[in-house]
């Protein structure tokens, strides 16, 4: 992996990770990931900060994924970031971000 494009993030998933198969044989795994920061702010009262990511995932570390990893299970993450785009029902142009997950850690024991 190039390091002009790279994404380490830990986290805990928010969903149960959905599976597409392809008629391939092969897979896609995806699942959102929250990732919190803290902070005190000027009042003295500690900030919790929480941002999501859809981590997207195919072939082996697909179904590691869909074996391993339940909601709410901390891992880390180590992919590229990637663009999409697509025409919503309504013909408005959407854009999606996601993390194209290349490696997975199993963290935690949830």
């Amino acid at each position: 992996m190039s390091l002009r494009n790279k994404v380490t993030l830990i986290g805990h998933t928010g969903r149960e990770v959905e599976i597409f198969n392809f008629e391939s044989g092969s897979k896609k795994a995806t699942v959102s990931l929250a990732t919190s920061d803290f902070f005190t702010n000027a009042n003295g009262e500690k900030i919790e900060e929480t941002q999501w990511h859809n981590l997207t995932a195919y072939g082996k570390t697909a179904e590691i994924m869909e074996k391993y990893v339940p909601k709410g299970k901390e891992i880390a993450v180590e992919g590229k970031l990637t663009y999409r785009s697509y025409d919503d029902k309504e013909g408005i142009k959407r854009t999606v971000t996601e993390i194209r997950v290349e490696e997975i850690i199993l963290l935690g024991s949830k």
